[in-house]
């Protein structure tokens, strides 16, 4: 193939013969031997981006710089879900998975959502920003777009059924005094050719809006239609409305490997093995985020590569949050290796009023890989002064790496498999993955409808399906009558554990008793905040694992922060009677 020859003499060229590609299937594989990822990924994009094949970039390439870091998964084994049969698997419980169980309950189909962590959207899906994006730096012919596109203007009646907090207040595109007022016109002009509103903003009004900007920004595009969400709120609402309408998640459970068999020219996934027993589902979804590709591989429809993407975000006290409205000020890049592929952070307040600033972006070639070093957050700082002096370091109350699963075209892998008959991909699902998720769910949903109905067995429409998913009461956010009342009928809502976040027993309690099992002390902290303040539950931590022992039944040595091994407790320090163990 000439195109392919054309791209190993690039290689070979820029690499020194390191890095070759050859077509295989219908994809291309790039093959060869580095100690060098960033070399790794960026021939993997020149690679891509010259790619003659109808498929995707499989990156073959043998990394020597680390030794492979192997998966988490639970240390759980038995044999609870030996030979269940589901119509649907679907694979990742992040927030992709997550709207995909629910989506598919709206008709009459048995789904079981398997997720190696013990709880819903502990990887990419709670660690970002939860900006819901207007659609700026995206192909209008990308996937990317088109979902993104749904998915924003989907928003608020989701955010509705589900009774998840989201507000649409716009995004500030910022830039300095230099920029000529032609060049937004020209810009604001591509936008509405994308269908993005816009409106520029000259230097007096954006003053008016954003006093606390730094003094060199001179104007600015501002997108009304940006939004934020709380991302891990959100993705625990799709659960617990798709288990309401009976859907099944099983925590803890980590595929393991598959069988496949061959069926009319493409292969047949007839057995998928976990830890916690061998399933034979009819049909496969693959929303397994950075460990896409291994699932795919798996299924012997390998087609894509995932690699890594770290970028870290801040999150600063509430105090701070007053003095600066929500804008998200992308024109200044992270200055890392690959900056063109990222959006470049900026400056967000978020849906529960913090100030969160990030993420940078990062390529490396760990999977989960959370740490967080002092170079990225200064990194962020840095860049962030350049649109507002009043963020600084010592506000930081937390901060939280993440990890995209980005494919070298830069864009999502939806649809069915190339090899393999019985699966679907919702893949490469990085920013704006939580903005499409919605659109994403639709669509799998209804390709999943339209494979089990050529499979014999179409499902009929769920005359039961309810949309509505009755939300946790928050006391405090409660008007003081309505509050008053509540408190009347529980006295337990009138007793407040987390301080900070102003968190009651009484919701601590119901945080306990969901559709969605939630046993540990960041469970709880994901659904009703406590421990999310200045302290970062410095205070309120004990007394919520008292709580879950209490509502357990079990003993306080038993209660867990996460997931497995992270129990808080040893055992008593002191005796039955008082006194000190000898």
């Amino acid at each position: 193939m000439k195109s392919v020859k054309k791209i190993n003499r690039r290689l070979a060229k820029t690499y020194g013969g390191r890095f070759t590609v050859r077509p295989e299937r219908e994809h291309l594989l790039l093959e060869g031997e580095s100690g060098d990822w960033q070399e790794i990924v960026a021939a993997g994009f020149l690679a891509a981006k010259r790619n003659p094949t109808k498929g995707c970039l499989v990156n073959d390439v043998h990394y020597t710089g680390a030794a492979d870091s192997p998966m988490r998964a639970p240390r759980a084994s038995d044999s609870s879900l030996e030979g269940a049969a589901p119509d649907v698997l679907v694979i990742g419980g992040g927030v992709v998975g997550c709207a995909i169980a629910r989506e598919l309950m709206r008709r009459e189909v048995d789904v079981l959502l398997v997720e190696k962590e013990c709880d819903v959207a502990l990887q990419t899906s709670s660690r970002n920003d939860g900006m819901i994006h207007p659609g700026l730096d995206l192909h209008k012919h990308s996937l990317k777009y088109v979902y993104n596109h749904r998915g924003n203007q989907m928003y608020s009646k989701v955010c509705e059924e589900l009774q998840v907090p989201f507000t649409r207040e716009g995004q500030y595109l910022c830039f300095p005094k230099r920029i000529p007022r032609v060049v937004l016109a020209v810009m604001r002009r591509y936008w509405r050719w994308m269908d993005v509103p816009s409106q520029i903003l000259g230097r007096k009004e954006l003053f008016r809006r954003l006093p606390a900007l730094h003094p060199d920004l001179g104007s600015a595009l501002f997108c009304p239609t940006a939004g934020s969400v709380c991302p891990y709120g959100l993705t625990i609402a799709f659960a617990e409305n798709a288990i309401q309408n009976g859907a099944r998640i099983a925590l803890n459970t980590v595929v393991q490997g598959m069988e496949i068999a061959p069926d009319g020219g493409k292969g047949k996934i007839t057995a998928v093995r976990t830890n916690r027993g061998t399933l034979h589902p009819k049909l496969v979804i693959n929303a397994a985020g950075v460990f896409a590709e291994e699932i795919a591989a798996m299924a012997d429809d390998r087609f894509f590569s995932i690699h890594p993407r770290r970028g870290t975000n801040s999150i600063l006290d509430k105090k701070v949050s007053d003095s600066i409205a929500r804008y998200h000020a992308s024109t200044f890049f992270t200055g890392n290796t690959l900056g063109k592929h990222t959006k470049g952070g900026g400056v967000i307040r978020t849906v529960h009023n913090n100030l969160l600033l990030g993420p940078n972006a990062v390529e490396c070639p760990e999977k989960e890989n959370f740490a967080t070093d002092p170079t990225s957050i200064r990194t962020v700082f840095d860049k962030q002064a350049k649109t507002s002096p009043v963020p600084h370091q010592g506000q930081i109350i937390t901060y939280f790496t993440g990890v995209r699963a980005a494919t070298f075209e830069e864009d999502f892998v939806i649809g069915a498999g190339h090899y393999t008959g019985n699966i679907l991909h919702a893949a490469g699902i990085q920013s704006p993955g939580l903005t499409a998720a919605p659109a994403i769910a639709e669509d799998l949903a209804q390709l999943a409808w339209d494979a089990l109905a050529a499979l014999g067995s179409a499902p009929a429409p769920n005359a039961c399906f309810d949309p509505i998913r009755p939300a946790i009461v928050q006391a405090a956010a409660l008007p003081p009558a309505e509050r008053d009342a509540l408190i009347r009928e529980d006295p337990e809502y009138g007793l407040i554990l987390c301080r900070c976040e102003q968190v009651s027993r009484g919701e601590i309690r119901a945080a306990l008793h969901r559709p969605l099992p939630c046993d540990s002390v960041d469970g709880v902290k994901r659904r009703v905040r406590a421990g999310m303040g200045r302290c970062q539950g410095g205070f309120c931590s004990p007394l919520v694992a008292q709580v879950i022992a209490q509502e357990y039944n079990i003993p306080l040595e038993q209660v867990r922060k996460s997931g497995e091994g992270s129990e808080l407790l040893l055992g008593n320090t002191k005796a039955k009677g008082g006194a000190p163990h000898a």
